[in-house]
């Protein structure tokens, strides 16, 4: 019966002597393990079989032997074949008549189908099942744990949330396989992108999070946010097709944004949020006054219903120039909005807050409308441009708006140029292609929009009817700032549109050495800050009522930094006392103060740019209450057009000059005040200037 039971592999038996040398084995074992029998017969077993996932640590066979200890359930594998079958082994001592230990008889269960079963269970437990990344719940383990050990060990951790741009447009057009298999190389280049010790999750949906132990330099997280957006936007070969994607990364650090993992994830959420708002395609560090921002633009988007109604949204025309005649063809609309509170929100902040809206439909038709009545008292020959919304272009009634815009304007048809996006060809391509030919029919013209960003098709071409291409701005500003090897493109995209009879327009061009490429490339309209920035519609119809407007370029015209005001208080640091100042303007090398009197050149101060940012400056020069100062170590980009110090005072520093560190709310430094740099017992060196008192209150 027992031979049948070995045979049958319901049950194998072993047994040992006194010394712990294996004596019997079932010979069906033998075979399961591939391995010859006469090999492992007398042999000590706890070198024949070995315990698995760690089990030597704790229940190793050798001991069990040599105390002689029953066991039951240990999980092993053969010593030779790690990678073979998975027994479970049980034993017992047994003795002789005199009690004298005499070694083990024992039973062994073949369990590999079980083993590997459970072992995927738990791997699924902890790792994303589509990326092999870590999932949300093993990052929120890891996250708790590190924290709590480094702050014990008064140590940093970043932590970068992302989330990927225009990735619905890939799911919901060429499919969800489409989709997963993207996310599958997203996750290769993410592990590529990093070279530093690190855990990389997915979260679920196309958001990932980092952890970076052990560094606070915003710097270096800047060029890792940086490295990871150029590695995840440059194209994937997918089997259903060719796409571009994009990447935001918010940044945050414990324990300056937070000590919790609550806290910590939170800003990082938060600078996230503040980098999709700012443009997508960028990253973000967190500071205290995001909290603020993002609650302000929230109530932002609510208000858009509301702002229609009460006549805020505005038009302003950005002047697209033939670029052999310098003559003005065509005016850009671009929406403004004329907040109650906000004052004038421009056109990039606008789009950005009208992204994902569901006003977008509405504003877009009102844009059209509102463009349509407007050119009808231009010249004839001035043609109106107006970018159309992807959602507003699928919409039903889109090419009836646009009907009944041209009819109420009474203007021609053709002098209205619809701007059209390329991501709108991922949607049902017979509704696509009837609304082309309805627009066609009705004899608007029509541009194919950011052409080069990514998802560029030949076929899109074939099948529409456009009169010309724009080439993408991103695309240009690299022509403007690397090699020849984008303005080969640029130059392939001319030559194609001049086969199919197209014009071909180039837009954002800053300086004269760009313009100066592009029309050696072939490009027929221009337009940017080199011509002219975007203006009101009575700016330019005033111009409009000269004999044909013309435009020379010049360099001179330059496109404004879009950053933060740098127009605030804050404070100064010199021997122990505290000043507080107006910073007038900000720049990497250093800045310009206002507010103190008597200051020689060579003092040295220590800037305090709030949130725990000191930069030890100089002054170099000084006028009655304004001085001018150079910061020892440059400030690096924040990622949005702003500065920032690399380093921050540490919170733990602030708890060792008396503050407890869990009092410390992410981003707040005012333990700082009276404490590590509070204001000494001896009188003030400089004096406050009069006037600056005054502007300041």
């Amino acid at each position: 019966m027992l031979d049948e039971l070995e045979q049958s592999g319901l049950g194998w038996f072993w047994a040992c002597d006194g010394e712990g040398n294996l004596t019997y084995l079932s010979s069906a074992i033998a075979d399961r393990l591939e391995l010859p029998l006469e090999e492992m017969l007398n042999q000590p077993l706890s070198t024949v079989f070995e315990p698995i996932d760690g089990q030597g640590r704790t229940r190793s066979l050798s001991l069990m032997i040599g105390a002689h200890k029953a066991f039951s359930g240990i999980a092993v594998h053969a010593a030779k074949r790690p990678d073979g079958a998975v027994l479970r082994l049980s034993g017992r001592p047994m003795r002789d008549d005199k009690g004298r230990f005499i070694g083990f008889r024992g039973t062994g269960a073949d369990i590999t189908e079980e083993y590997h079963r459970e072992a995927e269970t738990a791997r699924l437990a902890k790792y994303d099942s589509l990326t092999g990344l870590s999932n949300r719940h093993r990052m929120a383990h890891l996250i708790d744990t590190t924290l709590t050990a480094f702050r014990a060990a008064k140590r940093n951790c970043a932590i970068l949330m992302m989330d990927l741009d225009k990735f619905k447009q890939v799911n919901d057009t060429l499919g969800h396989a489409a989709g997963d298999e993207l996310l599958k190389q997203v996750a290769v280049r993410l592990k590529r992108s990093i070279e530093r010790d690190c855990e990389i999750g997915r979260l679920g949906g196309d958001e990932f999070q980092v952890m970076i132990p052990d560094v606070d330099d915003r710097g270096v997280l800047g060029e890792i946010a940086m490295k990871i957006i150029t590695m995840l936007k440059q194209p994937y070969s997918l089997e259903e097709g060719r796409c571009v994607i994009g990447c935001s990364v918010g940044i945050a650090i414990a324990p300056h944004d937070g000590v919790t993992r609550d806290e910590v994830v939170r800003s990082a959420d938060l600078a996230l949020y503040a980098a999709k708002n700012g443009g997508r395609g960028q990253y973000r560090f967190f500071s205290g006054d995001l909290e603020n921002e993002a609650i302000f633009r929230r109530r932002l988007e609510a208000d858009l219903g509301k702002a229609i109604d009460q006549d805020q949204l505005f038009l302003k025309y950005e002047p697209i120039v033939d670029a052999s005649t310098q003559r003005v063809e065509a005016l850009e609309a671009h929406i403004c909005w004329n907040h109650d509170q906000r004052g004038e929100i421009d056109e990039i902040e606008f789009a950005s807050i009208l992204d994902g809206s569901s006003q977008v439909n509405e504003v877009g038709r009102w844009a059209i409308s509102e463009a349509c009545k407007h050119a009808a008292y231009w010249p004839e020959s001035i043609r109106v441009s107006v970018n159309v919304p992807v959602p507003l272009f699928g919409s039903s009634d889109f090419v009836s708006s646009v009907k009944e815009a041209l009819q109420v304007a009474d203007m021609a048809a053709g002098r209205l140029d619809l701007e059209i996006n390329e991501a709108v060809f991922f949607g049902d391509t017979t509704a696509v292609d009837s609304t082309l030919a309805q627009l066609f029919k009705l004899g608007v013209r029509l541009t194919l929009d950011e052409f080069g960003s990514g998802y560029s098709s030949l076929s899109y071409l074939r099948r529409a009817p456009f009169d010309s291409i724009k080439i993408d701005e991103k695309l240009i500003a690299e022509a403007d700032r690397h090699d020849s090897r984008e303005l080969g493109l640029i130059r392939a995209i001319v030559a194609l549109s001049d086969a199919l009879e197209m014009d071909t327009v180039a837009h954002g061009i800053e300086t004269n050495a760009l313009l100066a490429s592009l029309l050696d490339c072939g490009v027929r309209r221009v337009q940017g800050p080199i011509f002219a920035a975007p203006m009101t519609r009575e700016e330019a119809e005033s111009e409009l009522l000269g004999e044909g407007w013309k435009i020379e370029p010049s360099s001179d015209r330059t496109r404004r930094a879009r950053r933060r005001t740098v127009y605030r208080k804050i404070q100064v640091i010199h021997d122990d006392h505290s000043y507080e100042v107006t910073l007038r303007n900000l720049s990497k090398t250093g800045a310009l103060i206002q507010g103190l009197a008597d200051v020689p050149k060579g003092t040295q101060f220590v800037v305090d740019l709030g949130g725990g940012q000191l930069a030890v400056a100089t002054v170099t020069r000084t006028s009655a209450d304004t001085q001018g100062l150079e910061f020892e170590h440059s400030l690096i980009d924040d990622g949005s057009g702003g500065l920032c110090t690399r380093n921050r005072v540490s919170p733990y520093a602030l708890a060792a000059a008396g503050a407890t560190l869990s009092a410390l709310s992410p981003g707040s430094y005012k333990a700082m005040e009276g404490g590590l740099l509070g204001q000494g017992a001896s009188i003030p060196q400089f004096g406050y200037a009069p006037s600056a008192e005054h502007e300041l209150a």
